[in-house]
């Protein structure tokens, strides 16, 4: 397996991450032997999800790092019609919450640094014309620094959907797959989760999720 490229700030800031995986033609069925490609498609959001779910950049990197070398360890050991078949993104998701939420397990909540939530170069937000601008992302941080100090303090169940739902943008359905739940299950958790929110953040959550059943993700 390649070593993974560091998470440096200037990297993550070269270019805004998609909402949406590659095409498979693009991708390729994956596999060890193009994973160095997956990682370069698939780091930066990972690193946005864990970054949100945990409030810690450190803690964020070691997830990433660590999901995909489970995730590499599992490829290798799929037959080629496994392969075909996966679900990637989906998939590296779940990893991911998995190994964050055996992380935060292991650890006494700390204090959430204002800075190392709503970093710029980890919003991952944006709209169906393309993604935003440098000083659109910049305008929303005061913003977003609200709304991600409100999700962390909702318990992890609820805050995994809220964050898939809200920040990264993902349909009721894609949830239900990376939370391995029923989707009525993934509703009744968003629906909780803004009912929480609302207390925590008064009139602004309407500015997260103004409509919860657009199918379209929120933009701040």
């Amino acid at each position: 397996m390649a070593a993974l490229a560091p998470l440096d700030r200037e990297s993550r800031l070269a270019q805004p991450a998609a909402a949406t995986a590659p095409s498979r033609s693009e991708a390729g069925t994956p596999g060890p032997e193009n994973f160095e490609r997956i990682v370069d498609e698939y780091q930066r959001r990972l690193y946005g999800f864990a970054l949100r779910m945990t409030g810690n950049r450190e803690d964020a990197e070691e997830i990433v790092q660590d999901a995909f070398v489970r995730a590499y360890r599992a490829l290798a050991k799929m037959d080629p019609k496994q392969r075909a078949e996966l679900r990637l993104q989906p998939w590296l998701y779940t990893i991911t919450l998995n190994v964050t939420r055996n992380r935060l397990r292991s650890k006494r909540p700390s204090n959430v640094a204002l800075d190392a939530l709503a970093d710029p170069d980890a919003l991952l937000n944006e709209t169906q014309e393309g993604p935003d601008q440098p000083e659109a992302i910049i305008e929303r941080g005061a913003d977003m620094v609200l709304v991600e100090q409100a999700l962390l303090q909702l318990p992890m169940h609820l805050r995994a959907a809220a964050t898939l739902r809200f920040i990264e943008g993902r349909s009721h359905p894609e949830i239900a797959e990376i939370l391995n739940q029923p989707i009525g299950t993934v509703k009744s958790h968003v629906h909780r989760a803004v009912r929480i929110l609302r207390r925590i953040l008064g009139p602004q959550v309407g500015r997260i999720a103004p409509q919860e059943g657009d199918a379209a993700h929120a933009v701040l």
